[in-house]
């Protein structure tokens, strides 16, 4: 992906026309996701609270491939904000992962947001009930080196299949997976994101295919063993999506927040007054974002906090060990 800072800024002849208190704005790059996803209105909106409430800045959100171009861009200096998993922030750090070519990514956390769900799709007419009678299945695995393949392949193997081997994958976003299992194209997909999800919600009112929602409960707790700390219980409720009529059991993960271990201490406490001193502002963003407060932005975590996010916290009367 060639998202250079060059082609999100104005033109140095455009910027010479401009007057002085424009040309000194501070202009912020925010990294999101798909548009069928959670991250991307919700950086939108970010970006629109940061324009309008943080003195003298221009904050603009961009479409990426998700949490593992997000790291990378951060760490490369890129971009300024992102959205990220957890587990994807994790092995950008580490370098372990989607990440074992580029080596660890410089990366820190300055606010947890929400948690996602996971999302395991298929049509009721494929026959497919669980994750184990995927083999020899079509299987969109989520967009190429996205945190939803990292996790569709942690979750293949925990139900004891070859990711690479036992199913044919297709690497696909949510929005395209959704087109491809109601065409017939695929017979089942993963994704991870928040609830609702509009592609997928847009999928099931639609009515042109029966959904049904796979439980990932059994293998969630060979992840908990396998990747301690990155993943937790959390339930589908009933209702979410249409034709939906039971809770649903499955695996959750944290989506953060983050910066360049690099980034000004100034600049992360700026972000963070901005985005608890206007929480009225942000919950409207997206149900999603509804449940945002300081007290539940701070998580212990295997990947570590900006210096400046840590102090924030502290001095706001939040643990953080």
């Amino acid at each position: 992906m060639n998202l250079t800072r060059r082609s999100l800024l104005l033109s140095a002849a455009a910027t010479a026309f401009l007057p002085a208190f424009a040309q000194d704005r501070r202009r912020l790059v925010i990294v999101t996701g798909g548009t069928g996803g959670v991250f991307y209105p919700y950086g939108g909106g970010l970006a629109k609270v940061l324009s309008e409430k943080m003195a003298n800045t221009q904050a603009t959100a961009q479409v990426t491939g998700g949490s593992v171009d997000n790291v990378k861009l951060l760490a490369e200096g890129e971009a300024d904000i992102g959205f990220s998993t957890i587990d994807s922030a994790y092995d950008g750090f580490t370098g372990t992962g989607a990440y074992g070519g580029d080596g660890p990514q410089n990366v820190r956390l300055i606010a947890r947001l929400y948690d996602s769900f996971l999302h395991v799709v298929t049509a009721e007419a494929s026959g497919i009930d669980s994750i184990a009678a995927m083999k020899g299945k079509r299987v969109s695995v989520g967009s190429a080196g996205s945190s939803t393949e990292s996790i569709a392949d942690r979750m293949l193997a925990a139900a004891g299949l070859d990711p690479m081997n036992d199913v044919t994958r297709d690497n696909l976003g949510v929005s395209e997976s959704c087109g491809a299992l109601a065409d017939g194209k695929i017979d089942a997909f993963f994704w991870i994101g928040g609830l609702p999800t509009a592609a997928v919600k847009d999928l099931a009112a639609g009515g042109q295919t029966k959904l049904r929602f796979i439980g990932t409960a059994t293998e969630m707790t060979v992840l908990q063993t396998r990747y301690p700390g990155l993943y937790q219980e959390r339930t589908l409720p009933a209702g979410t999506y249409a034709g939906e009529d039971a809770d649903l059991a499955g695996l959750g993960v944290a989506n953060v927040l983050i910066v360049s271990g690099e980034a000004d201490d100034a600049l992360v406490t700026d972000i963070l007054d901005c985005i608890f001193g206007n929480l009225d502002a942000v919950h409207a963003i997206h149900p999603e974002a509804a449940g945002l407060n300081v007290a539940n932005a701070y998580i212990p975590s295997r990947v570590p906090w900006h210096p400046a996010a840590a102090a924030y916290y502290a001095a706001h009367g939040v643990s953080t060990p």
